[in-house]
């Protein structure tokens, strides 16, 4: 191992070398040892012995007592994304015509600025792959601002797209579809209920080019994403319809008795949990008719229909002595 030659580098060595080793109180061997950054000291916070003190404070110069003033006197750039095709490391020209003074800046400056503004677009992207995520990753973001899911999301979609960039799985295929299917497979990683309809009605593509292509990215990829799960659609559902927690609670127990009896195989998880929930309205004296449920959960009547007979079979009632009065059901128990 080659040694460190200048004074700078060994001092730097021990700092890393006394950062690596645990810290433990010469008084009680108690390994709880707190810095107080207030202080500048090391405390040990079982026996309150100070076992170093005028210690270096790393941090700014500055102090902020609020989140504004934080933002206000930081300066450091925003943190790196994988949402942008650079990172969001590259240098980006204002669009206001203005000098750091906030005076408007002479025609003959603004028609410069006008120009540099123009190439520094051009030259962010060097090649045909850039370009291709810089046009990816854009309609990742649209996609996932009209569809309403957090950052995160749009972070974890942009990062399977460049994955599958990088395996050249992209050729042959339309950028807009890996992308869809992309930020499909990210709501299903992070757990964020969009059906593969919601999906395609903000897409450019067909729902069945999506559906093809996500399977094509998730095998190749090795996403090894679990299936569906109908009950995480029922908070959104049931709050689309006003629906209260009770009702909610009445078509999670419905799922659960019915995917134990094994009726969830091959069916749809968004018109299972639709079905839940219209069973669960009539139950619970909340009543909404099915054309209602099926435009918030984006299924068919007939769906809702089918699933929910099944559904209220699976729950232990019976149809035999059924009284139907417009939208009211008279159920016996067996």
């Amino acid at each position: 191992m080659e040694r460190p030659t200048s004074q700078r580098q060994r001092e730097q060595a021990t700092a890393d070398e006394s950062t690596n080793e645990t810290l433990s109180c010469p008084e009680c061997d108690s390994s709880e040892v707190i810095q107080d950054a207030d202080q500048g000291e090391l405390v040990c916070d079982d026996c309150g012995l100070v076992i170093d003190e005028r210690q270096i404070d790393r941090g700014p110069e500055w102090r902020a007592f609020n989140h504004s003033e934080r933002q206000e006197k930081s300066r450091v750039g925003a943190p790196t994304t994988q949402t942008m095709h650079d990172k969001g490391l590259t240098t980006t020209i204002d669009w206001k015509d203005k000098d750091a003074y906030g005076r408007s800046i002479s025609s003959e400056k603004r028609s410069q600025m006008h120009r540099l503004r123009k190439w520094q677009e051009r030259i962010r992207t060097k090649d045909a792959g850039e370009r291709n995520l810089q046009f990816a990753l854009s309609e990742i973001d649209r996609m996932a601002s009209a569809l309403g899911v957090p950052r995160s999301v749009r972070e974890v979609a942009s990062v399977i797209y460049r994955r599958a960039l990088d395996e050249d799985l992209i050729r042959g295929r339309s950028i807009e579809g890996v992308a869809t299917s992309a930020l499909y497979a990210a709501c299903r990683q992070e757990g964020i209920p969009r059906s593969l309809d919601e999906v395609a009605d903000v897409s450019r593509v067909s729902q069945k080019e999506i559906g093809r292509t996500y399977r094509y990215i998730s095998q190749e990829l090795g996403l090894e994403l679990k299936p569906v799960d109908p009950k995480s659609f029922v908070p959104r559902f049931a709050s689309s319809l006003e629906l209260s927690e009770e009702v909610q609670a009445k078509a999670t127990e419905i799922i659960d008795v019915s995917a134990e009896q094994g009726l969830l195989s091959g069916k749809s998880p968004t018109g299972f949990a639709a079905a839940a929930i219209y069973a669960a309205s009539l139950l619970c004296n909340e009543k909404k008719t099915q054309r209602e449920v099926a435009d918030v959960a984006q299924v068919t009547e007939v769906t809702i229909r089918n699933r929910y007979q099944e559904q209220i079979e699976a729950m232990g009632f019976r149809w035999d002595d059924m009284i139907c009065l417009g939208w009211e059901f008279t159920l016996h128990i067996l």
